[in-house]
């Protein structure tokens, strides 16, 4: 088993450019690794929840199970990464580390991380779109918890009063036609976050990927497509300039108003949508020419970081194997309204709750934000992006000349 070295120090500056987008609660904490053989350490981005919680008991019991206390320690998502790091250099990492999917890449070329071969982790139940995010150099480290993504949100009274059926929207022509129609009868269109953050990226991913477009070749004509569809909503009204300063909390303010047709946002807004006071539906994300575009996957891995002493592995085993069983799955992503990573557990899901099949299907379709071996270079992408989109957006340059300015600042 391999050891820390110290190594890629500029994996905190990475880190610091990779903002969780998939809402958790934000809250200082301490960290500390075990105490003793007897006790194994926890670490988690789930601040929110405090000891008497779901989340706490099923750590606590899954450490009775395998034998030992387990000790929680609970910090904010970017505060984790760097915590993670630091603990690192110093032969003091937790014994099990819950992280967001897009820094693993990063933990793991910095030598944090176990790979699933060295811990033996079992992930042949997980779907391959959402393990690749925890992907890199042809190697796996650790399993995804759960996982959230995009999809649209539609006021169902704002679409009949613009005679729009929502069967019809299947791809970006009958999208953009029912835009046209909601814009005719008076009422608003479509709103999203395009703001000059990774928030701004993982809004547009989906119309970027739903183009056929790749994220290294931001300057592709199918990107293009992709940008110059949401310049063309804004120029034609169907779309606010807000967006453009838009958070994901702040688009959805304004589609919670009642006035927007749709509203691009995800999983986490389900408990506030049944309180927005009018009848609302979800739509997975269209692909240009149909189907489901692939939207880029939140939610967190459950890994293990490499111990100098190896022979803790064996047990932390057993606590990655609990948490991530079919039916405290079920559980923990209730709890933090994630759809489950296997399909066992997302057919329990879909019949205990039928608002999570458009979920169900956005997941399915959905694609890590480091996959296809991007790992760490996804950050760079990503920033050069959220860049080209805002300079499109605000009239700054076109389309083709702005991912054309992205592309060569890439490389």
């Amino acid at each position: 088993m391999r050891r820390f070295s110290g190594r890629r120090l500029t994996a905190a500056v990475a880190l610091s450019t990779l903002v969780a987008v998939t809402g958790t609660a934000c809250s200082p904490g301490s960290g500390g690794a075990a105490a003793d053989d007897g006790t194994y350490t926890v670490w988690d981005p789930y601040p929110q929840f405090d000891k008497k919680s779901v989340w706490a008991k099923l750590l606590d019991d899954c450490g009775d199970e395998a034998g030992v206390k387990v000790e929680r320690t609970a910090f904010d998502t970017s505060d984790l990464s760097n915590k993670a790091l630091l603990a690192a250099q110093q032969d003091n990492s937790a014994d099990v580390l819950i992280i967001d999917n897009p820094v693993v890449s990063t933990l793991a070329e910095a030598g944090v991380l176990t790979t699933t071969e060295e811990n033996e982790l079992d992930t042949s139940a997980v779907d391959g779109n959402l393990l690749a995010a925890g992907q890199s150099g042809g190697k796996t480290y650790g399993t995804p918890i759960g996982a959230n993504t995009l999809a649209l949100y539609y006021n169902k009274d704002v679409l009949r009063t613009a005679g729009v059926d929502i069967s019809s929207v299947k791809d970006w022509q009958s999208l953009t036609a029912a835009l046209e129609k909601v814009e005719k009868a008076g009422k608003k269109g479509i709103t999203f976050s395009a703001i000059g953050t990774e928030e701004g990226s993982f809004q547009f991913l989906p119309w970027f990927w739903g183009a056929g477009a790749k994220l290294t070749e931001l300057d592709s004509a199918e990107a293009a497509d992709a940008l110059s569809l949401w310049q063309g909503w804004l120029t034609k009204g169907y779309a606010p300039n807000s967006v453009i300063n838009n958070t994901q909390t702040t688009s959805w303010q304004e589609f919670a108003s009642g006035d927007y047709a749709f509203a691009e946002n995800g999983t986490w807004q389900l408990a506030n949508a049944e309180k927005a006071g009018f009848d609302y539906g979800v739509l997975p994300l269209p692909a240009a020419r149909g189907g489901n575009a692939a939207a880029p996957t939140g939610g967190e891995f459950v890994t293990v970081p490499v111990q100098g002493d190896s022979g803790r592995y064996a047990v932390t085993r057993k606590l990655v194997a609990c948490l991530t069983s079919a039916e405290n799955l079920n559980t923990t992503d209730a709890a933090l309204s994630y759809v489950a990573p296997t399909g066992e557990v997302r057919a329990q899901q879909a019949e205990e709750n039928a608002a999570l099949k458009p979920w169900i299907e956005a997941v399915e379709a959905a694609k890590g934000r480091t996959s296809d071996d991007l790992g760490t270079k996804y950050p760079r992408i990503s920033e050069q992006l959220w860049k080209a989109v805002q300079s499109a957006l605000s009239g700054a340059q076109s389309p083709e000349d702005a991912l054309a300015e992205a592309q060569s600042a890439v490389k």
